[in-house]
């Protein structure tokens, strides 16, 4: 080959970038706690950074499809569900991104996707919908119009548009479960905190399981009147609710099929209560209108009690904008509820589920296995280098690659969450990896092994090509995945590709100094700087 193509088979090389980095080798390896030091600026740094890290554990997904619940006050019927329901189809269809939508009248759409939850049966007042979109391009854009647009055409509505995401089903990304013996006073907290979180930015919708009450037909019977006439409160109440549940009076053979007929009053009058107080019941002496035994009244009524784990609950649920991360609004929450002095009486207490569960399980689950891990890995150490300090020293750099990660996280303006979390493990593999390669090069040098600064200075030198040249691959092999529009996969690449930059001045400053250290005191004479180059030949 020619002279200027001599790179190709010798590597490149740079006269003035190489006498640079062996003067910062020379400078650090003589004052080896000066490199210690500059070594742990970056790892602290993101240690520091660590706490204002946006969080969002699962990230949404890049799909294109989201859905839209529609629900209704209990007390509505099924038609006045359907019209209304038909009438945000037609709004929704007039956004150009938007290709079809498919409602489910009464229920949950079934799982089209993995933590898609099918929890709504039989209701009445409830519909869910699957919009399909043309692209992706505009994904989050349509959700928030929407959102906005059918939040203002239909405010006796609770309308949810939500984007599918990824991780463990919840019903709603903020929620607080409140635990107490007395139903009022379940209720009471419930509005409460229901409240504060509606003037939380970016919560567009909430609810809570006992704030809504349904009527309730009471009955006050007239004692005297109902004996005199051979009646009780339990005949009574079988008659009406013969009449108007209905009762079997007979069957129709369809076939080989027996259907059997029910016999009940005409639905309008079910719902009108003068029809109802008129309503004839059987006595000893003869039919008699309901009403001149009974009164009735309409009466608010708690619409279900929940519990968990035995215990009475009031869930408050917060809906968020799309892309708003649940951790901030949260903490948002959080501190509005301090600001505002909020208390819990006696007897009562919150937990938090939702997104906030959801993480803190997965996270449990992540992490289930590192103490075995970190055992292995130990072992492995010790019985490598046949120290119990060199392994310590390796262990440390693990402990600085998480901050390395937090820290290019933090520059990038990525968001903390499970794919963080794996690409800071991933990370730790490589720091590790590079700085065992250091560290063993040196132990294999005879005046290295014994501290000597112009020996160590040389071996650090001639294992830098093949570090730097790991990390350069490394990074550009995790380029693709940092670009990657869907946004699940760029917070583990930022956290290997970021931080392995550092981890590198870890495996060339930080592991030679404090190998320096170690040999210093167990071999004084030959940590002295020598005069004269002793070490490898330099080129």
């Amino acid at each position: 080959l020619p002279q200027r193509w001599d790179w190709l088979q010798q590597g490149f090389a740079n006269q003035a970038l190489a006498q640079a980095y062996r003067w910062s080798l020379r400078t650090v390896f003589r004052r080896p706690w000066l490199g210690v030091g500059l070594s742990l600026i970056l790892p602290v740094m993101g240690f520091a950074v660590f706490a204002t890290l946006p969080q969002q554990f699962f990230p949404p997904t890049n799909r294109n499809q989201f859905q839209i619940e529609f629900e209704l006050p209990t007390q509505a019927s099924l038609a006045v569900t359907q019209a209304q329901v038909r009438q945000a189809r037609q709004r929704a269809l007039q956004h150009p991104e938007v290709e079809d939508i498919h409602w489910f009248m009464g229920r949950s759409a079934p799982p089209f996707f993995y933590n898609v939850l099918d929890n709504r049966r039989n209701a009445q007042n409830y519909a869910q919908g699957i919009v399909q979109l043309a692209s992706t391009d505009r994904l989050r854009e349509t959700i928030q119009a929407l959102q906005t647009e059918l939040d203002a055409a239909f405010p006796q509505a609770q309308v949810l548009v939500k984007q599918l995401e990824q991780g463990p089903p919840f019903d709603a990304p903020i929620e607080l479960r409140v635990y107490g013996a007395e139903i009022a006073g379940l209720r009471q907290v419930g509005d409460r905190l229901r409240a504060e979180l509606a003037q939380v930015p970016d919560v567009v919708h909430t609810r809570a399981t006992l704030t809504e009450a349904l009527p309730k037909l009471a009955l006050d019977v007239d004692e005297a009147q109902a004996r005199r006439l051979g009646l009780d409160n339990r005949s009574i109440a079988g008659q009406l609710n013969g009449a108007l549940n209905g009762s079997i009076g007979g069957s129709i053979l369809d076939g080989t099929r027996d259907i059997p007929v029910r016999v009940r009053v005409p639905s309008p009058q079910q719902g009108d209560l003068g029809a109802i107080a008129g309503l004839n019941i059987v006595t000893a002496q003869g039919q008699m209108p309901l009403d001149a035994i009974v009164s009735l009244d309409l009466v608010p009524d708690t619409a279900s009690i929940s519990r968990r784990n035995g215990q009475r609950i009031n869930t408050v649920q917060g809906f968020i904008t799309a892309g708003s991360l649940p951790s901030t609004v949260l903490a948002a929450f959080q501190a509005r509820l301090q600001e505002q002095g909020f208390e819990l009486p006696p007897g009562y207490r919150i937990e938090y589920g939702g997104e906030a569960d959801a993480r803190g399980t997965a996270v449990g689950n992540l992490l289930s296995t590192v103490g075995v891990l970190m055992i292995l890995m130990t072992a492995t150490l010790v019985l490598s280098f046949n120290s119990f300090g060199l392994a310590a020293l390796i262990g440390s750099v693990a402990i600085l690659a998480v901050g390395l990660a937090a820290l290019a996280l933090k520059l990038f303006g990525s968001i903390f969450g499970f794919t963080a979390i794996l690409g800071t493990l991933g990370l730790i593999g490589l720091a590790i990896n590079d700085s065992i390669v250091v560290l063993a090069a040196l132990r294999e040098h005879p005046q290295a092994k014994l501290g000597q600064p112009q020996a160590v200075e040389d071996v650090v030198f001639h294992a830098t090509r093949h570090v730097i040249a790991t990390t350069v691959t490394t990074i550009v092999g995790f380029v693709p995945l940092m670009l990657d529009p869907t946004g699940f996969w760029p917070p583990l690449a930022i956290a290997i590709a970021g931080g392995l930059g550092g981890a590198t001045l870890l495996a060339l400053y930080y592991i030679p100094s404090v190998y320096r250290l170690l040999t210093r005191q167990r071999h004084p004479q030959a940590s002295l700087d020598l005069s004269g180059d002793r070490g490898f030949p330099q080129t």
